[in-house]
């Protein structure tokens, strides 16, 4: 499946990519719309399977100097050229009632707001 991925990204020669139809195997459930891919989806392949090492080798360094067998700067510099290609992605962690209730109490929050955010919300 990589391999296939990794022609995928050959033919398209880093030019984005509009997914329009999505299809659960061995089911006959399909989506169809405009998806864009992930941004992990988006780096070459070469770099996804950097990162993939990078994750299994629980973020050691020293690891990816030995499985690659290149030194610690060249994996920093690798890695900081492929952060540079990723977006910054903020989680922040859904307030719980309580946090939500003393918000209100504080001002902070309308009813409405909290009505809101208990519902998932922003």
């Amino acid at each position: 499946m990589a391999a296939d991925w990794g022609e995928l990204l050959q033919i398209t020669g880093g030019s984005s990519l509009i997914i329009e139809r999505v299809r659960l195997s061995g089911s006959k459930i399909s989506v169809e719309g405009e998806f864009e891919l992930p941004p992990l989806a988006q780096l070459a392949i070469q770099d996804q399977m950097f990162v993939t090492a990078f994750v299994k080798c629980h973020g050691s360094i020293k690891e990816m100097e030995k499985l690659f067998g290149i030194s610690y700067p060249t994996v920093k510099n690798r890695l900081n050229r492929i952060s540079g290609r990723l977006e910054f992605v903020e989680f922040v962690p859904p307030s719980s009632q309580e946090e939500i209730l003393d918000r209100i109490d504080e001002g902070e929050l309308s009813v409405e707001e909290a009505i809101e955010k208990l519902r998932g919300g922003k």
